[in-house]
């Protein structure tokens, strides 16, 4: 039985679709609120089930040629002291995340740049990206980078952004499929992810793309959800709650480093890691 047959199914069938170029129009959140969620994949149809009911008015699965799900690859960069890891695991104000995503059925990548803005709403900034760098940073990436971390506050000094754009490595990647939601109501999107995967990573002289890769650690049958919205808790984010389910402390780089790595201080994804992903390879602690 191959992987696709075994793999979570998601029914999209009573939404409408909306083509990517309409969702970029009518809700293109790069400055928004998240919020996340790791439900069964039973809480997650009873979800979609719920938004083509209307509770959310007509909301919209992103549909392109036909396909409603699609696969992602993320690669995370992080400095060989692992800074962004522990800015986020200490919950400091200015910190940051970097990654290119690549988007395997469109072959498109891009490299993106997360901090925080004010009252802790996600700023990503990015921009295109050679699919075939995907697991490396060339010399017009690292200026990107410190020109945000700069500009972010993360780093106080050009020198100071310069010099931490330098030394980030690859050092880890995840694959998932995702099923991406418009929901005009609430101005505001939702996405859930199934059949997510870690990878160890590590900087390789030997390799074309200038990074080696370590056995995939999947994170199990959950769905995870992610509702970003202006503010406002949206409709998905209520009819989530009404199931019992609660935001929870998750990050697909931090929590699936912590996952990977039991040295790392795992304290602010404890909870997660012992309970949402007691079934992950590597999540005993």
């Amino acid at each position: 039985m191959t992987a696709a047959a075994t793999r979570p199914a998601l029914s999209t069938g009573a939404l409408d679709a909306i083509s990517l170029d309409e969702l970029n129009d009518t809700a293109d959140l790069l400055t928004r609120m998240d919020r996340k969620y790791i439900v069964p994949i039973e809480a997650a149809q009873s979800l979609l089930d719920a938004l083509a009911s209307g509770i959310a008015g007509r909301s919209r699965a992103l549909e392109i040629k036909g396909q409603r799900s699609f696969a992602y690859t993320s690669t995370y960069f992080d400095t060989p002291d692992l800074a962004a890891y522990h800015l986020t695991a200490r919950k400091r104000r200015r910190r940051f995340k970097v990654r290119t995503r690549s988007y395997l059925d469109s072959d498109l990548c891009f490299l993106e740049v997360k901090t925080r803005g004010p009252r802790g709403a996600t700023i990503k900034e990015r921009i295109p990206w050679a699919l075939d760098d995907a697991d490396r940073l060339t010399p017009e990436g690292r200026a990107f980078i410190a020109e945000l971390l700069l500009g972010s506050g993360v780093c106080r000094a050009r020198d100071e952004a310069e010099r931490t754009a330098v030394a980030l490595t690859p050092v880890m990647g995840t694959t998932y499929e995702r099923t991406t939601l418009h929901l005009p109501q609430a101005e505001a999107r939702s996405t859930i992810d199934t059949r997510l995967s870690w990878t160890p990573m590590w900087a390789s002289p030997h390799s074309a793309t200038g990074a080696a890769r370590g056995a995939d650690r999947p994170a199990g049958p959950q769905a995870i959800i992610e509702t970003k919205s202006p503010g406002t808790p949206s409709p998905a984010d209520r009819f989530l709650w009404g199931l019992g389910h609660r935001p929870v402390k998750i990050s697909k780089y931090a929590t699936g480093l912590a996952l990977l790595n039991r040295d790392l201080p795992a304290n602010k994804w404890h909870r997660v890691i012992k309970n949402d992903l007691a079934g992950a390879g590597g999540s005993e602690r």
